[in-house]
């Protein structure tokens, strides 16, 4: 397999999971074939790509970090000698007191040699009511409390020369701007956004969400989600897996509400270009910047 550089061709691969963990992981490696074959060296996948179900089904199938799904997915990378994001897994901690018995919606980096380069535990629950549905994403995970950005391959001129840093992100994070702002500070160049997003608010949201983050930060977007009609206890997922350059411009995205791959090249030139014209990063001023002290400004209270 050739190194991979920085530009780079990725992919992402959008499926419908289900409670079967082996057909999940079946499915997904076809996928991950096929994204290898067309010359992908960074492959994204979905949360909830290996379990997705009610509460139950994730606490019955949840695994430590060393178990099935991420063994899988140091295979998966080693057979091609590529860097996978291995989406989401309902990840069971090695000490359950820390989390008062709740798991984490966890993703890895695993690099082409198998290594497990990055742990992300999802920092921001999905607990909403939506058309009168409630998801309360919090009575199963525990949030993360660590942000997550690390090195993809070498540049042209070798390790020195810098490769790809990647943001680690996870569907609902994508409304908390701060987050990206943060990854973005800290180096990234590519976010990576594994999703279950909702039907009911994909199509307002799911695109001008992903446009949004990767303009205000000019980094690359890779967004790999799940579709249609999950196992109950989960929403109907809206799909449309895209990759979205610093400028705003969709590179590549799966209109087909069906699982498949959707593959892109990065440009880092163009990415530096635009950095290098439009220097918002370069213009912040954060001297000027307060954070309010009340953690709950713009919440609806029920007090009098």
């Amino acid at each position: 397999m050739p190194r991979l550089l920085w530009g780079m061709r990725v992919a992402a691969v959008q499926t419908t999971a289900g409670p079967d963990r082996v057909a999940n992981l079946e499915s997904a490696a076809g996928w991950v074939e096929a994204a290898a074959r067309a010359g992908a060296r960074l492959v994204v996948l979905p949360e909830y790509f290996s379990v997705a179900g009610g509460p139950d089904v994730l606490r019955d199938l949840a695994e430590p970090l060393d178990g099935p799904t991420v063994e899988w997915a140091r295979d998966q990378a080693r057979r091609w000698g590529i860097h996978l994001v291995a989406g989401t897994f309902p990840e069971r901690p090695a000490g359950a007191g820390a989390t008062g018995g709740r798991l984490y919606n966890t993703s890895c980096l695993i690099g082409p040699t198998g290594s497990v380069d990055a742990v992300y535990r999802k920092v921001h629950l999905f607990d909403v009511a939506l058309a009168g549905t409630s998801f309360r994403e919090s009575a199963t995970f525990a949030p993360g409390d660590q942000l997550c950005v690390a090195r993809v391959g070498e540049g042209p001129g070798g390790e020195d020369d810098g490769g790809a840093l990647v943001g680690l992100s996870v569907c609902y994070d994508l409304r908390f701007p701060e987050l990206y702002r943060i990854l973005t500070l800290r180096g990234a160049t590519v976010v990576v956004v594994p999703s279950a997003f909702t039907a009911a608010t994909g199509l307002p949201h799911w695109e001008l969400l992903l446009r949004a983050r990767a303009v205000e930060n000019q980094v690359f977007m890779i967004a790999a989600g799940q579709v249609g009609r999950l196992p109950a206890g989960m929403p109907d997922c809206h799909g449309h897996s895209m990759i979205v350059d610093p400028w705003g411009t969709i590179l590549a995205q799966r209109e087909d509400p069906t699982p498949g791959v959707i593959v892109a090249d990065l440009d880092a030139g163009r990415q530096r270009t635009i950095r290098s014209e439009l220097p918002v990063l370069a213009n912040r001023r954060p001297e000027a910047y307060r954070w309010p002290n009340d953690d709950t400004r713009g919440t609806v209270g029920t007090g009098g």
